[in-house]
């Protein structure tokens, strides 16, 4: 039997019920998606393939690039999309469209447009924004350029952005929630660590990404100081992130990786592009392939949509497999299109997916 969802947001705007889930992005982003082609990416200064940070002067001069390198597809007309971004709001924002769970952000925007643009965004998909701070000043913004491979380079600009600063959080930010979701950050480590310690105080659990092989390698320390905490329950890192995390280590594979996270934090688990992903709780391991048959169009909220699919396992209390099912689901839903925003095809599409593995599927959806 065919099961048809239709999520019930929509746009109503109060129909937010406290958050389970939070997101904290101190500076939130507007994301610029585009595929180009390779001529442009041989252009931007930094490494291909991973997030440098650039000037605002250097993302409008990009901007203004991209209009004569786009690669066009069937399967996105409009090539060029400004979306609400940044990868804890792609996973926040998934968790609430497509699983029901209820969630919510903490961070800052400016008094521009483009913060409009991103509580506009995320209060169409039901997103709980009333702990976002609004501040006189710009909201930040990141150029996505997807090659033809579906490979994603980014060039953030957060220097001159408005945002969130440790001493502002309060406990009623975190009050009645259960998780914490946070990227690694060295920009905003201060604020980082304060809604740790709060959220430890109050009671929640707290998730982790690596956000990208360069703040793995460039700021590893502070992030070693993070894990040895005891404070991060759960860490998300890619294969790239894995390597740098243990590059002074004889082995620094992912099996080794997932050892050493798992050595520190509750949940541990290492994505692995195609080849699906490894994860660890406690003396359980598992290893999950990757959905078959999936064309990669934008590798862009790959992994956010992946911590999506994985902590609405946790939350719903499913095995560790069927956890990394579920985000292999929604992971490989998203690369199908273009940006880091699920279209309501892709729901459907990964609907289909986890209802033919025999997964749990959001009862608020039949």
């Amino acid at each position: 039997m065919t099961v048809e969802f239709k999520p019930k947001f929509n746009g109503v705007a109060d129909a937010t019920p406290v958050p389970l889930v939070l997101g904290l992005q101190p500076a939130v982003l507007i994301d610029h998606v585009a595929r180009v082609d390779w001529s442009l990416l041989d252009s931007v200064p930094g490494e291909r393939g991973g997030s440098t940070p650039v000037a605002m002067e250097e993302l409008e001069k990009i901007l203004r690039e991209v209009e004569t390198h786009i690669l066009s597809t069937p399967e996105d007309p409009y090539p060029v999309k400004a979306i609400a971004g940044g990868s804890v709001t792609n996973t926040i924002r998934g968790l609430r469209a497509g699983f029901g769970i209820s969630t919510g952000m903490i961070g800052a925007y400016g008094d521009d447009d483009q913060s409009n643009l991103f509580s506009s965004n995320m209060r169409f998909h039901g997103v709980d924004v009333s702990r976002m701070r609004k501040k006189k000043g710009p909201t930040g913004q990141c150029v996505c350029l997807v090659d033809a491979l579906g490979n994603r380079t980014m060039r953030p600009s957060l220097l001159s952005a408005v945002y969130l600063q440790g001493d502002e959080l309060t406990k009623e930010d975190f009050k009645g929630a259960k998780w914490l979701v946070m990227r690694y950050g060295k920009l905003y480590l201060g604020v980082i660590q304060a809604a740790v310690k709060i959220a430890k105080q109050e009671g929640l659990l707290v998730s982790l990404d690596l956000a990208s092989f360069e703040m793995v390698r460039d700021y590893r320390d502070h992030l070693l100081e993070m894990l040895e905490s005891g404070n991060i329950d759960l860490c998300f890192a890619n294969e790239d992130e894995a390597a740098e995390l243990l590059r002074d280590k004889q082995r620094a594979d992912p099996e080794a990786a997932l050892e050493f996270l798992a050595a520190r934090c509750k949940w541990a688990v290492v994505t692995l592009s195609s080849n699906g992903c490894i994860a660890k709780h406690g003396k359980e391991v598992i290893r999950v392939p990757a959905i078959e048959e999936v064309t990669a169009i934008d590798a862009t909220g790959a992994g956010d949509l992946f911590a999506s699919g994985f902590l609405y396992g946790l939350v719903k209390g499913l095995s560790l497999e069927d956890c990394c099912k579920i985000g292999s689901c929604s992971g490989g839903s998203v690369i199908q299109s273009l940006g880091g925003e699920m279209t309501p095809e892709k729901w459907q599409w990964m609907y289909k997916q986890m209802q033919l593995r025999g997964l749990l599927l959001p009862p608020s959806y039949f």
